[in-house]
């Protein structure tokens, strides 16, 4: 469990900055913990979707989807 711990917090310190990263940094960070992972630059479009959606939404909005009371 401790493994898995350390490497959340080595891909959080790697991706705090994202939005200022440019496309080819993005791609390196995540080839790093993703080597065999074919794909990463649809992953890094899709996390850069994210990002702008995180950003014109509530929190309470993603949580609704969750969650129905």
């Amino acid at each position: 469990m401790k493994i898995y711990l350390n490497l959340f917090h080595a891909i959080v310190s790697e991706i705090h900055f994202w939005d200022q990263l440019d496309k080819n940094e993005k791609l390196k960070k995540l080839s790093f913990f993703l080597e065999d992972f074919k794909e990463i630059d649809i992953l890094v479009d899709y996390f850069d979707d994210f990002s702008s959606n995180l950003r014109k939404k509530t929190l309470n909005f993603f949580l609704k989807s969750v969650s129905s009371p």
